[in-house]
């Protein structure tokens, strides 16, 4: 595998990280977050500055396409933007050749049904739902959905009361094979969303700890400290790297179900390990930590996290029992 990213991966990048720089950054998350709301500016100047394109290049079969998009999900992540950039950058666009109407939900039917808390979906103009052996595109109105205030970074909604979607029949059907492509890029979404989320909060907490003195000395100073953080360090870079491979070879089941396996567990362990090693004011809502940190919960609840991916993987490897 090679560990370098080409000249044109490397553009992407940079391009979006600029643009990330001026629109983005945990102080922007902390504000929409006190009224659960969704970037519509950075959702307008992803879009305006050809990100799309990237999308379009991916539905057309175009490999390295997939790992661009990732790499611009991941920066979107580590900066704590608040659009529901995998969803529109990997998923809508490996699904349809033009892109759909965004922002963008993803869904399982049974969290339909229940009304459950689903991300991005009370701003959404388009929901992705997937069945057990089935899935749908809705078009949602207003007021489809009601905002859901929650500790976890990201703007939710649940299905509002009075409102029936029914997920067998609503929207229009996505044909057989699109259903597993829903799955599988969905999952490695999610993966490569928690290792931007990890490699920010990982990267706040370090910063934290060489400016917090104690006993006459940097926090960051001390031997155990550092061993902790070299092993989260060491699951951010692997976490990162089988997502990237599963990216460039177009999400496929068993490398996905790896990825987001090993990134979901890693994210477990970032939690606590930041939170413990920043110590009382982790806790706080004044110390950004929380703007990456919580969304972590948020991502290993979907998709039946990383026990789903664990399965997943099983099944891809071995088939079903």
């Amino acid at each position: 595998m090679d560990f370098e990213l080409n000249a044109d991966q490397q553009a992407v990048l940079e391009s979006v990280e600029r643009l990330l720089e001026q629109r983005a950054g945990p102080a922007r998350a902390i504000a929409l977050n006190k009224e659960g709301e969704y970037d519509t500016a950075l959702h307008e100047a992803l879009a305006v500055a050809g990100f799309n394109q990237i999308a379009r290049d991916l539905a057309q079969g175009d490999r390295l396409a997939g790992l661009e998009a990732a790499l611009a999900v991941e920066a979107i992540a580590r900066s704590g933007g608040v659009v529901a950039a995998a969803a529109q950058m990997l998923v809508a666009a490996a699904l349809y050749a033009n892109p759909i109407e965004g922002p963008v939900a993803i869904c399982t039917a049974r969290e339909l049904t229940d009304a459950t808390p689903v991300r991005y979906a009370a701003h959404a103009r388009s929901l992705l739902v997937l069945g057990d052996d089935y899935a749908r595109r809705v078009a949602l109105q207003p007021g489809d959905f009601e905002g859901v205030r929650t500790s976890f970074g990201y703007p939710m909604g649940r299905r509002a009361s009075g409102v029936t979607i029914e997920p067998t029949t609503a929207g229009e059907a996505l044909d057989s094979d699109a259903v597993d492509e829903l799955r599988n890029w969905w999952r490695l979404g999610l993966a490569v969303e928690a290792v931007g989320t990890m490699d920010a909060a990982l990267a706040h907490t370090v910063d934290y700890l060489s400016q917090r003195r104690q006993f006459g000395r940097a926090i960051g100073s001390f031997q155990a400290v550092q061993h902790r953080l070299s092993l989260c360090a060491i699951d951010v870079e692997a976490s990162r790297w089988l997502a990237r491979e599963a990216a460039f070879h177009g999400a496929q089941p068993e490398a996905v179900a790896a990825a987001a396996a090993f990134a979901l567990q890693a994210a477990d362990t970032l939690f606590t390990e930041t939170h413990q090693l920043s110590g009382a004011i982790g806790f706080t809502c004044e110390f950004d930590l929380h703007v990456w940190s919580m969304r972590l919960l948020a991502l290993r609840q979907e998709l039946g996290g990383a026990r789903g991916a664990r399965r997943a993987l099983v099944e891809a490897r071995w088939g079903a029992a």
